[in-house]
């Protein structure tokens, strides 16, 4: 018997009674246990530490609880701020950038500085914050935070390096945006109302510069006072006192009049030279009621004034409906001479603005588009047509559309899965979109090289599945499958049925697919499977349906002797084809009058029906209630299409179904699967004690699936119990898991110490199930198709079947599951299973591969399905037979030669915590075992000698949604649901975080701004001495002196390590920047001198007309003017 020679990278060998424990992270390193085996293992690990790092990658979906927004109308991108204190920017297509404020505080308000790659934050925390965009990751440059005033509104002039900060006491402050240091020149409240008012004005709601005279200032107070301040006279030009409370300001781009938006669903409008009484007040939606008074309406929140060339201004606002209108969804009002269109919202508005061609405030606005900012979605609509249609949105906003209940991701696709489901999701989508393009392009974009396809799978509360293209960082649409057209249309339930119906009976709870075959399986929350197969074609097709009990009394006493009376498996082939209605005998189905209510929650079409081309529903299964109690949750999936089988588990047992003869083959308790071999002594359960609570959990609506606070997580394990409502800690009760090493084959331990929900009722949910070639049994010569079979206790069964290879045999004679008595140990929960061959490559699962089974063939010709196999033997001549079998639980991982059965290494994760998914993935030309604890921590190890590679504390507070979301793939990359509308994709490979840089999008590029139209000499000699107005002699330390320290704090920006990696990105990089730069500044001496010229020759014209006047009127007498 030969020693297992250790010729692995930096394994540090411990004895294999004890393990160096840490908290996070378990043993330091796996533990080799002494094993016999057949031949000598060489297995060379080239992965390292140096070959991982986590970093954030690109986050999707629509800004989850947005609050505010802000364009750059020169570099065409836009910004939106969220509550939770994130920026998302986005241009063109690739463009998409997220950033965060690290305080968390809520985004108040956005300022572009137009086409100078900046953006300016002010936050609920009354933080203003200045971001750098000229970089592909955005970083803080300087922060200015405000201790003694609140921040309500802010305002930054086009071209300017000052901005305007109103607060809540009604003063106006300037910031310098070079240094972000306050100016000494005030505004304050008292000096810009008059002395003998009497009341507080309230905060500052508008600040704008007019467009006639950039010196003067608009200020307007929350309750009605609007003020028009000289900044070079430091005094008021006019005082407005209006008796209701205003939300908004526009102006006319000439700077004559403006308009005014008021609580009282009203429009004022305003001309400079008559500022006692508005000279128009309209009421756009209040009608006059019988009495003659106006009916109420609802306040306006927000108005755009907008001038054109050749057509009426638009007049753009959201609200003014009237209160008697009730249910009324939320609108958007677009005014155009006298036609007034509303158009409807499906969600509450929270900001719009007006895309107009020019940047600047004193010329013909032109407004082409405007985007409105919903609660939950972004929409951008054409003002160049007169219906008023809106863009198509290049953006995956809708991944929300239904809530999202599960996810998966995959890697590695085959190339041409990609372009057919694009093509087939093509012809389902809406229309009626305007004819131009997007209006938000701006940024630029390149496929990188480091690309392969992949693909993000989302299941969602309508029962919908939605597959994105997740490839080079961007996420597109391919193709949406609504799972719930496979039943009749549920009926309205009464009384005690209608409290267990769920919400969302279509539910979906986990997708297993195989992109090889094109096969998807489906599981839904009303405990059934649809089995799909795609096509390209559309047909006629009828489902089949299966009907499955899964119920076990739980009144008995269970014990090892109990155990022995029983059969271990049910007689191979004993279950006849179960058909629609046609119930097959189950464990512990009870009395006969348990079949008066198996009736499934949902019902299956019992009728042809016609599908169209992509994924058509083959074969349904469903769990039957009984004795009144809904089925339990299905708890584990896997479907393998080369053996044509699908297996699943719950809380009860464990049923295999052969698909292509659509026949149950297995069917019985998790108890029964044991046979003599049963690891735990069942204690008495009291009778019907849990009854209530077990059909309350599981029927109790759809909005305990995915909610964030005090809802159960509904998965295999049930490992988390509860959340608290401030989502800061969960609350775990775990069962108790053998902690000994040496009693790990000391089958007789008790359980009645553990306090877990899965102890108390003695039921033991199957939590994994993986087929593949293995050995069943210790003395197999040959690997055959086995079903590995994983539970909420720890245990792990391998379930040896015999297939039929020839096709015809196989659609004719049943499939035989004979039972091995293989049983083996972990702690916590199984989660996953893998197999690698004797060189510790990952051994695919077999498949079949894909044949379109609507396609027209030779009738005569046999179609014959063609299968690709994996097996380790085969495959490795010089390694002689076994394989390695990777299998991880909530606890530990361990690593076996099969088929002895020895366990070569075994690695205690965590301690303190649980593993909530674990995988085996691809990284670096190698394989490594991934995994994500409850606490928040991603850790990779080595395999097979399952060193730790890396342990990352990634999120400190993980709250349930990122549990049940959470999924591993290849290449390093990971994704969660990080808010209910978006998904965030991280990787944990060092190689793709330096490629990071190059595989995003550029927010800024180098535009020329556009020049200024030229006003005409009479318009700008007597039109105001805008251009003459230096803010600089007014702002600057030297005329206003400093600003008060005490008022502001200035915070230096904190690039980090995220920043200094953007700084110093390479040669490449510093070369491009500087070419930028050096083009940059080119243009500016460029703009400069023709800056020059154009004063020089304005100059020399007014010289001149000058001269000519001078000359008319030099003989004039006084009364001849």
């Amino acid at each position: 018997m030969k020693k297992f020679r250790k010729v692995l990278d930096g394994l540090t060998t411990s004895s294999p009674g004890g393990t160096i424990g840490s908290p996070s992270c378990g043993s330091a390193a796996g533990t080799p246990t002494s094993a016999p085996t057949p031949k000598e293992i060489d297995i060379q690990e080239t992965l390292v530490s140096e070959n991982f790092q986590l970093c954030k990658t690109v986050r999707h979906g629509f800004p989850y609880q947005p609050t505010s927004l802000a364009y750059d109308p020169v570099q065409k991108i836009l910004a939106i701020g969220c509550r939770t204190g994130g920026i998302r920017i986005l241009g063109g297509p690739g463009v998409d950038s997220y950033c965060q404020h690290e305080s968390g505080a809520a985004v108040l308000q956005l300022q572009f500085l137009i086409n100078e790659g900046a953006l300016v934050t002010a936050c609920a925390d009354d933080t203003l914050h200045l971001w750098n965009l000229r970089q592909r990751r955005p970083a803080v440059l300087h922060s200015l935070k405000f201790n003694r005033e609140r921040i309500t509104f802010c305002h930054l002039p086009f071209q300017s390096k000052w901005l305007y900060v109103g607060t809540e006491r009604g003063n106006t402050h300037i910031v310098n945006i070079e240094s972000f240091v306050l100016s000494g020149y005030v505004i304050m409240w008292n000096k810009a109302i008059e002395l003998s008012t009497k009341t507080h004005p309230g905060p500052v709601v508008h600040l704008s510069d007019s467009p006639k005279d950039e010196g003067k200032l608009l200020i307007g107070f929350e309750s009605g006072t609007i003020v028009q301040w000289d900044l070079r006279g430091k005094k008021a030009d006019f005082r407005i006192y209006y008796d209701e409370a205003i939300h908004s300001v526009g102006w006319h781009h000439e700077g004559k009049q403006f308009m005014c938006s008021h609580s009282d669903g009203s429009l004022s409008m305003w001309n400079l030279r008559n500022t006692t009484k508005p000279f128009q007040v309209t009421y756009p939606h209040g009608k006059i009621q019988k009495d003659g008074r106006k009916e109420s309406c609802k306040p306006i929140l927000k108005v755009e004034y907008k001038t054109t060339r050749n057509s009426e201004p638009f007049v753009i606002f959201s609200g003014g409906l009237s209160y008697d209108k009730a249910g009324r969804r939320p609108t958007l009002t677009i005014m155009h001479g006298k036609a007034i269109t509303v158009l409807e919202m499906d969600y509450p508005i929270v900001e719009f603005m007006a895309l107009c061609e020019t940047p600047y405030n004193n010329e013909v606005q032109e407004p082409y588009a405007v985007v409105v900012l919903l609660e939950k979605d972004l929409i951008v609509v054409d003002l160049t047509q007169s219906n008023f249609p809106v863009f198509e949105n290049p953006y995956p906003m809708d991944i929300h559309e239904s809530p999202v209940t599960c996810t998966a991701y995959f890697a590695d696709c085959p190339p041409d899965i990609i372009p057919i489901l694009y093509s087939i999701g093509a012809k389902h989508k809406k229309t009626g979109y305007s004819q131009k393009e997007w209006p938000v392009a701006g940024g630029t974009w390149t496929l990188g090289s480091h690309t392969y396809p992949e693909i993000i799978v989302t299941g969602h509360a309508d029962g919908s599945i939605k597959f994105w293209d997740a490839s080079a960082i961007t996420l597109q649409m391919l193709y949406k499958l609504k799972t719930s057209k496979a039943f009749e249309k549920p009926k309205p339930a009464e009384g005690r049925a209608a409290e267990l119906v769920e919400e969302d009976p279509f539910a979906v709870q986990m997708v297993s697919w195989c992109p090889q075959s094109r096969i998807f399986c489906v599981v839904g929350i009303s405990a059934h499977i649809i089995l799909y197969r795609f096509s390209k074609y559309d047909a006629n097709t009828q489902i089949v349906s299966l009907e499955v009990r899964l119920q076990c009394e739980a009144e008995d006493v269970i014990s090892p002797s109990d155990n022995e009376n029983n059969p271990c498996f049910s007689e191979s082939g004993s279950h006849s084809p179960q058909t629609h209605q046609q119930h097959p005998a189950s464990p512990g189905s009870g009395t006969p009058e348990g079949n008066k209510d198996s009736i499934p929650c949902i019902k299956v079409k019992d009728r042809m029906v016609r599908v169209p081309p992509g994924y058509q529903a083959e074969l349904v299964i469903q769990l039957l209630s009984v004795d009144g109690e809904p089925p339990q949750q299905i708890t584990s999936l896997d479907i393998n299409s080369a053996y044509g089988l699908l297996a699943f588990g719950n809380c009860n047992g464990l049923a295999v179904v052969d698909y292509l003869q659509k026949t149950i083959l297995l069917c019985m308790s998790t108890l029964d699967l044991y046979g003599a071999a049963d690891p735990y002594q069942r204690l008495t359960r009291s009778p019907r004690r849990n009854r209530q609570s077990t059909s309350e959990v599981c029927m109790r609506g759809l909005s305990n699936f995915y909610s964030d606070s005090k809802k159960r997580i509904r998965t295999s394990y049930q490992s988390l119990t509860e959340l608290s409502d401030n989502q800061q800690s969960i609350d775990m009760e775990r069962s108790k898991s053998p902690t000994s090493e040496s009693r790990e084959n000391s089958f007789s331990r008790s359980r009645s110490s553990s306090v877990s929900s899965i102890d108390r009722d003695t039921k033991e949910a199957i939590t994994t199930l993986q087929f593949g070639e293995s050995y069943g049994r210790k003395g197999d010569a040959l690997p055959t198709p086995c079903l590995w079979v994983g539970t909420s206790l720890g245990v792990v069964l391998l379930i040896p079947m015999s297939i039929p290879t020839d096709h015809e045999e196989r659609m004719e004679e049943t499939v035989t599951i004979g039972p091995s008595g293989t049983v083996l140990m972990l702690k916590g929960s199984v989660l996953h299973f893998s197999f690698l061959d004797c060189l510790g490559a990952l051994i695919q699962s077999p498949h079949e591969v894909w044949r379109d089974p609507n396609a027209s063939e030779d009738p005569d010709r046999v179609r014959k399905r063609k299968l690709v196999h994996f097996s380790a033997s085969s495959s490795q001549d010089n390694c002689g037979e076994g394989h390695l079998a990777v299998v991880c639980s909530e606890k530990q991982a361990k690593v076996l030669l099969m088929p002895s059965q020895s366990c070569l290494f075994v690695h205690n994760i965590t301690e303190s915590s649980f593993v909530l998914q674990a995988d085996v993935v691809s990284v670096s030309n190698s394989v490594c075992l991934a995994c994500f604890c409850a606490n928040g921590h991603v850790m990779t190890l080595s395999l097979p000698s399952l060193r730790p590679l890396m342990d990352v504390n990634y999120l400190p507070l993980t709250d349930m949604r990122i549990a049940r979301t959470f999924c591993f793939t290849n290449g390093g990359q990971a994704l969660y649901l990080s808010s209910p509308t978006e998904i965030q994709r991280i990787t944990y490979s060092q190689e793709m975080c330096d490629n990071l840089q190059e595989m995003l999008g550029e927010l800024f590029t180098p535009i020329e701004t556009p020049e200024a139209q030229n006003r005409g000499f009479l318009k700008g000699f007597f039109g105001g001495n805008s251009h003459n107005f230096d803010r600089e002699e007014l702002f600057g330390e030297a005329a206003a002196g400093k600003g008060s320290r005490s008022l502001a704090q200035h915070i230096p920006g904190q690039a980090g390590m995220e920043g200094m990696k953007v700084a110093a990105s390479g040669v490449v990089g510093d070369l491009a920047r500087a070419r930028i730069a050096l083009d940059e500044r080119g243009q500016r001496l460029g703009e400069l001198e023709d800056r020059t010229a154009l004063m020089m020759t304005s100059a020399e014209t007014f010289s001149k007309h000058a001269h000519e006047l001078m000359l008319k009127c030099k003989d004039k007498k006084w009364y001849q003017f």
